[in-house]
């Protein structure tokens, strides 16, 4: 005895606790038999179904004849009075009825259980029967479900309601007959009735807004009892004033604030937080509610500390002058025993202290972080960046933090949110730049992570040669040549060729590095080595511009298609690669989400835009052969939202030929439309060929084309097309879809004009280093021109409606503008259609308007020409 004792408590200390952790589906089935036995052996039953259930909820899956056979054995457990075993069946049922065929066999059963006396059985009976019910069968169960919304017993009644709530989902005009029996219960004494019964009311009316506005205004006038019910109430109100965009100053509102004086805890601060999270509540508006969570922040109750901290800290990110108030409350939760309370009180500090704050913050945080886990303190870093891209005079400070930070312990993410908030003050700070390179090279020299060294690598090598001691950064470089595997030694051959291209000085002994890093074990080092040595080795400015500043970059999967067809034709002349599309410049880092408000999405792969448009259109006889792929746009709509026919242009780009893809949607059920087609008219452009939709039914999209040749002006290639909706109607049945006749009339549909701009010939590119190739490229097709943009007035809004305009990217972070600047220059790089590289300087200047001096720069006159002439 003793020693099955001790057995047991071993199996427990080594998490093997879980009775059912090793059952399998196929011997669970098998002991399923048991159902069969007569009379009823309710122990060993009870045990068997507990298997199926636990199986099922772990994630289990069971064939269609599996979930039969255990569906229909299970049944036979009804001659059981067993009040645990019933409702087990019950959870059975609910379970197995999606996969297990003929279920409908147990509605008697359940209906029996449903009408009968005992309330133990008649509540989770209603729920199953309504799982199995389909539409056609509801008629014969509605009198039983009219009965149970309005039943003596509350659970009877809670279940009827929420299972009206799952029956709206197919039978919704069956519940709407139910109105009646929902508002009686409605006023029920339970508070849990009254909270389903306006849930369901709520989900009947919500189509008809004046019904819900009535409801609405009965209830807030004699609201209900149950403060669940209550907040409910308040979540509608909540939503009827944004979508009224009422504002503050009318009675739904007054009837929020009244709620902050309410008994219930709950009640108060569901009012409080719909009041907070309104879109146009005002800083006057928001003082109640303010002061009632600042109450709560000294409450015993750790629910209430936190739901209080957790909402304030989402208005600190719109309004944090409204939070300030709170401080001193905040400042003491930073010691709360509940981590999670103290970590979100020091990130609302973080956005709402001043900048005298900021030493006091730093050092609660250096005792702080020693208590709270990796998770924590990624949501801390965060507030440190957004602190530190506040307060630019404070980032001497938050960068000491940061490095003290970086060299305690703590896993990847937490390493890499450390290291980006460092990069992200260096990009945004020139001052601070030698700074947080010392930081990143100390950091390196013991990194075990590669992804994170071979990121703070790549920032050395494109800052490093800008510094005033470049030199002092190549001992950092080499070391890990030296010392680390081989995916950070190939990333530091790179760099070491980046100093060797941008520093003169430092080339002689960059050449050598390099011819030591040619003996390396692993052939990508070696190889990366003998490369740079050789480009380094001519002294070459413009080869070393074009091969190490800013190589090439094309996008995999276009020069792979490109390689192929080339292949496939006829090869004796070379293969060009000016057509080849050149890669997308990488996405701007996302900001974190906050752990403790938004739950983590599982990882979805996502096929890129242009690689989906390719393989669309080359899958289309008439476009095989129209070469790569240049650029695709965003859609662009055609008609308005409301309109019976739904149509947007998608321009696909190739190096002579522009194809116009028509997305249509037909929103009249009433009609079926067949030879779709869209007719384009334009000056100076000749349309090939229409590829219309054959059909397109009520609300299935369908696609047609339109092939246009560019024209060989390279001034001409910019234009506006009128766009008409051309297709044969015939008249169909709404319901079955089926066409009335077998002919058809002809009918047209005036869609908005389609623009062909300049940007839909430029492609964005990224330039590593936007200096070296404006040198490269030389003012030998330089055009320079002045513009007054009286329309903007800002600088940041120049900067955005340029970038667009033109199609192309902005290069060395030249977008962001610095606070208070009334002049900036923007650099932006591209690729323009056939291969040719265009780069611009835009320096712009805030006066009346802004006015801006552009030069563009290209390997072609015409190009430089084209880009220009658009702006002005």
């Amino acid at each position: 005895m003793i020693g099955s004792f001790k057995q047991a408590k071993k199996d427990e200390e080594d998490g093997c606790g879980n009775p059912y952790h090793s059952v399998d589906k196929t011997s669970v089935l098998q002991e399923a038999r048991v159902f069969n036995e007569t009379p009823v052996n309710v122990k060993r039953s009870t045990h068997v179904l507990t298997k199926i259930l636990y199986l099922l909820n772990q994630g289990e899956t069971l064939a269609t004849k599996e979930a039969t056979d255990a569906f229909f054995a299970m049944t036979k457990l009804f001659q059981s009075n067993d009040l645990v075993l019933r409702r087990l069946v019950y959870l059975g049922i609910k379970e197995l009825c999606n996969v297990a065929e003929d279920t409908i066999i147990v509605t008697s059963s359940l209906t029996k259980d449903m009408t009968g006396r005992e309330d133990q059985y008649r509540a989770p009976a209603i729920r199953a029967l309504c799982r199995i019910t389909d539409a056609t069968m509801m008629q014969a169960i509605e009198r039983y479900m009219k009965q149970a919304i309005v039943d003596r017993a509350p659970g009877v009644s809670s279940a009827a309601l929420v299972s009206c709530r799952h029956i709206m989902k197919d039978s919704p005009d069956v519940v709407k007959r139910w109105v009646s029996e929902v508002q009686e219960a409605l006023s029920s004494d339970c508070v849990m009735v009254q909270f389903h019964a306006l849930g369901v009311l709520h989900q009947i009316r919500k189509s008809d807004k004046l019904a819900v506005t009535k409801m609405v205004s009965k209830l807030t006038s004699s609201g209900p009892r149950s403060p669940y019910a209550i907040c409910l109430l308040i979540r509608i109100v909540a939503r009827l004033i944004e979508e009224d965009e009422a504002g503050a100053d009318c009675r739904l509102f007054d009837f929020l604030e009244s709620m902050l004086r309410h008994k219930a805890e709950m009640v108060i601060y569901e009012a409080a937080n719909a009041i907070v999270t309104l879109r146009k509540s005002s800083a006057r508006d928001l003082a109640p509610a303010i002061s009632v969570l600042q109450l709560f922040l000294s409450s015993p109750k750790p629910t209430l500390r936190f739901a209080a901290v957790r909402t304030l800290s989402k208005v600190a990110m719109t309004q944090p002058n409204a939070v300030t108030a709170c401080n001193l409350d905040l400042e003491n939760l930073i010691q709360d025993v509940n981590r999670s309370i103290a970590t979100l009180a020091i990130t609302t500090l973080l956005k709402t202290g001043s900048e005298g704050s900021v030493d006091r913050l730093m050092k609660s945080i250096s005792s702080f972080l020693n208590d709270i886990s990796d998770e924590f303190k990624i949501v801390v870093v965060e507030a440190l960046r957004a602190l530190a891209l506040k307060y630019p005079r404070k980032q001497a400070v938050l960068m000491g933090q940061l490095a003290d930070m970086l060299r305690s312990e703590g896993g990847l993410p937490y390493k890499e949110a450390i290291a980006s908030t460092i990069i992200t003050i260096i990009e945004d700070n020139p001052e601070a730049k030698e700074k947080g390179l010392d930081h990143l090279c100390e950091f390196i020299e013991d990194c075990e992570h590669t992804t994170l060294a071979v990121r703070i690598l790549h920032l050395l090598g494109r800052e490093g040669p800008r510094t005033r001691q470049p030199a002092r950064y190549i001992r950092f470089v080499y070391n890990r040549v030296i010392l680390e595997n081989a995916a950070v030694r190939a990333a530091a051959v790179s760099v070491l060729a980046k100093f060797g291209a941008q520093c003169e000085t430092l080339l002689s002994n960059v050449l050598v590095l390099l011819q030591r890093c040619m003996m390396d074990t692993e052939d990508e080092v070696r190889d990366r080595a003998t490369y740079y040595h050789a480009v380094l080795a001519t002294r070459d400015s413009a080869l070393i511009h074009r091969y190490i500043l800013n190589p090439p970059q094309f996008a995999l999967p276009s020069l792979e298609r490109a390689l192929v067809q080339y292949l496939r034709a006829d090869t004796s002349a070379p293969f060009e690669t000016r057509a080849v599309p050149t890669a997308p410049p990488p996405q701007e880092e996302k900001k974190a989400q906050n752990i403790m408000e938004v739950a983590p999405r599982q990882e979805e792969r996502v096929v890129p835009t242009h690689e989906k448009y390719a393989e669309q259109l080359s899958a289309i006889p008439q476009f095989a052969n129209l070469g790569p792929l240049f650029k695709s746009s965003a859609p662009v709509e055609l008609t308005e939202s409301e309109t019976e026919y739904m149509v947007r242009c998608i321009k696909h780009t190739f190096r002579d030929y522009i194809v116009l893809q028509f997305d249509c949607t037909n929103t009249l059920n009433d009609q079926l439309l067949e030879a779709v087609n869209v007719v384009v008219e334009g000056e100076d452009w000749d349309v090939l060929l229409y590829i219309p939709c054959p059909s397109l039914p009520y609300s299935q999209p369908g696609s047609c084309y339109a092939l246009l040749r560019i024209p060989e002006d390279i001034m001409a290639t910019t234009g506006t097309f009128s766009a008409t909706l051309k297709f044969k109607v015939r008249d169909c049945d709404p319901a079955t879809g089926e066409p009335d006749t077998e002919d058809g009339y002809e009918d047209d549909y005036t869609l908005e004009d389609i623009e062909i701009s300049v940007a839909d010939h430029v492609q964005r590119a990224a330039r590593n280093n936007f200096a070296a190739g404006w040198d490269e490229l030389g003012a030998t097709n330089e055009l320079e021109d002045t513009f007054a943009l009286s329309a903007m007035s800002s600088l940041e809004e120049a900067v955005t409606q340029v970038t667009q305009f033109l199609g192309m990217h902005p290069c060395d972070r030249s977008d962001r503008i610095p606070e208070g600047k009334s002049a900036h220059t923007l650099y932006l790089a591209g690729t323009y259609r056939g291969g040719h590289e265009v780069l611009v300087r835009a320096k712009l200047a805030l006066s009346d308007g802004v006015t801006m001096q552009l030069t563009v720069r290209s390997d072609d006159p015409g190009v430089s020409e084209v880009i220009a002439s658009a702006v002005g």
